[in-house]
């Protein structure tokens, strides 16, 4: 594993998948922006033909595809075996948060971890199956949702969870997940969802920009110790994959799908222990881990 996060090749390779993550969510904007206006005219041409043959408009709403995550898709997610995260290691993951030094993030005296994102984005898709399994081990979720990834987009219809009205406790972490926006278009843009507070408003305008983020989504805090946008691994690894099987894949640690997710959640669990000071010790001390930890470490160094 040392000779893969110290290969200048798998280094451009993350570069790289992080400037076309922020390239996709640059053209989505636009193309929602062009699409907007299109519909716009649309519109007012369908009501002017509409009031000149005497007859009325009418509006719908569409609400977001998804539902209850099932209790094997859940319980799946959130107890992957110890033994085959520890083989797993970092796997395929080919991106890891950045260390900064921004103002404590807490919630109730323990370290938070914010995160946002959007039930149309495929990278928040892919990024919420790691972030269940690593907080799985920190705290025990409730109502998980599920949804799914525009139908329009790259990686159409990845199949994902969805934090969108779930639960968590935990001794250790306190967690904000934000998805901002449904996958379904409304007039031309994707149907609000869930709001930010004005505080975390103002973390996400300040830090999801260079220096410090590629910008996009999804957008990570962790305690203001660690902070990314995009996904840490490429969400190709679960085309056309349902999300029962890819709840299964999880415990395979040969199975692609187990070395993207179960990677970059060892990654994200590094990370976490870093803020909750190695707390819980059995986690934060696991091969899996400390494996990770030493990657996390070396990318530090070499973003510097």
């Amino acid at each position: 594993m040392s000779q893969r996060a110290t290969n200048p090749r798998a280094r451009d390779r993350a570069a790289a998948m992080r400037a076309a993550q922020a390239r996709a969510e640059r053209r989505r904007q636009l193309l929602l922006a062009v699409g907007a206006i299109v519909l716009v005219l649309l519109i007012v041409a369908g009501l002017v033909v509409a009031k000149l043959a005497g007859g009325g408009g009418s509006s719908s709403t569409t609400t977001a595809k998804g539902g209850a995550a099932s209790k094997s898709v859940a319980s799946q997610v959130t107890s992957v075996p110890s033994s085959v995260l520890d083989k797993v290691g970092v796997g395929s993951a080919q991106v890891a948060p950045r260390q900064v030094s921004l103002p404590r993030l807490t919630a109730g005296g323990k370290p938070r971890f914010l995160y946002v994102g959007a039930d149309y984005c495929p990278y928040c898709a892919a990024e919420r199956w790691a972030i269940v399994e690593a907080l799985s081990r920190f705290c025990t979720w409730s109502h998980l949702g599920t949804t799914e990834s525009a139908s329009n987009d790259v990686y159409p219809s990845t199949q994902t969870l969805s934090f969108h009205g779930a639960g968590y406790t935990s001794r250790y972490l306190s967690f904000t997940g934000v998805e901002k926006s449904t996958n379904q278009l409304v007039n031309g843009q994707y149907a609000p969802l869930d709001k930010l507070t004005a505080a975390d408003q103002k973390i996400v305008d300040t830090y999801d920009k260079a220096p410090y983020t590629a910008g996009g989504i999804p957008f990570l805090d962790i305690a203001g110790d660690y902070l990314t946008s995009g996904s840490t691994y490429s969400p190709e690894v679960l085309k056309d994959k349902t999300r029962e099987q890819i709840a299964a894949a999880l415990a395979n640690p040969n199975d692609p799908i187990a070395k993207a997710v179960d990677g970059s959640a060892n990654i994200l669990t590094a990370a976490i222990c870093d803020a909750t000071g190695a707390r819980p010790t059995n986690v934060c001390n696991s091969k899996g881990v400390s494996t990770a930890a030493i990657i996390l470490a070396r990318a530090q160094t070499k973003s510097q």
